[in-house]
């Protein structure tokens, strides 16, 4: 199971491939859609894993899990698509451990929607994890139709938010552990410890997306660079105003349909 973040996918797996050669199965478990992609160069068999695990790593050695029902929900498949034995027997450990775990033949469609949930995964960094979500979720919703169109354009479906909140279901109870709140999520974190973030495979997959099939994607392309700013110069989360954001991404642009607050996994 490889969990880097995608800027550290490819020299994992050079390290991977030399250690263990190409026939041994890979499971992405990272965010993005690209990864699976990037490992079928050294990998023969590689898998997608669509990761929903509330927790947090600060410091090293110490994670924090903050789902009170299941540690975190790691549906898998192989890549591009199918099912097979690693699936089956790595989905019934996961299950063995705490974590919900089903085999899923179009996997790539769950990470999809992942891809549009984790396009906030900016916003709350630059804004901080305090923001409330009335203020933060025009910000989202902005980017999130930059997307759709894109991924429209592409041909690609993802599954509907309404099966991904069927999914969730109860699994994933968010609860303070010894009394610390969650503080924020995946890239909120990276910006906090001040390492690596993977916007450019997030907010920039949709920008890349949008340079193949002829889309605007502004305000997508505009969060990758105040992230790549931000982490460039060691700010930590908070450092816009969510009406001083919206104002700089929009250019114009409408903000798209109205929705529900995303769901907060990282």
């Amino acid at each position: 199971m490889l969990a880097t973040k995608s800027q550290d996918t490819e020299p994992a797996a050079g390290d991977l491939v030399a250690a263990a050669g190409p026939d041994v199965p890979v499971v992405s478990a990272q965010n993005g859609v690209t990864n699976e992609a990037t490992l079928s160069r050294w990998f023969a068999h590689v898998h997608g894993m669509c990761v929903m695990l509330p927790s947090a790593h600060l410091e090293p050695g110490i994670v924090v899990a903050h789902s009170a029902a299941v540690t975190g929900i790691l549906d898998l498949g192989r890549f591009p698509d199918g099912v097979d034995e690693v699936d089956d027997a790595l989905a019934d450990a996961l299950r063995s451990s705490a974590v919900e775990s089903v085999p899923r033949p179009d996997i790539m469609r769950w990470k999809y929607r992942k891809l549009l949930n984790n396009l906030g995964n900016a916003v709350q960094a630059l804004c901080g994890s305090s923001a409330e979500w009335r203020a933060i979720g025009p910000v989202w919703e902005l980017l999130v139709a930059e997307a759709e169109e894109v991924l429209a354009a592409a041909g690609i479906d993802p599954v509907t938010e309404e099966e991904d909140r069927a999914r969730r279901g109860d699994h994933l109870q968010v609860e303070p552990v010894d009394g610390q709140e969650r503080s924020g999520g995946s890239t909120w974190q990276s910006l906090q410890r001040g390492s690596g973030i993977e916007t450019d495979y997030l907010n920039g997959q949709i920008a890349h997306l949008g340079r193949l099939y002829g889309v605007p994607t502004p305000a997508n392309a505009r969060i990758q660079t105040l992230m790549r700013e931000a982490a460039a110069t060691g700010a930590r989360p908070g450092t816009w105003a969510p009406d001083a954001l919206l104002a700089d991404l929009s250019r114009g642009r409408p903000s798209g349909r109205r929705r529900g607050e995303p769901p907060s996994v990282g």
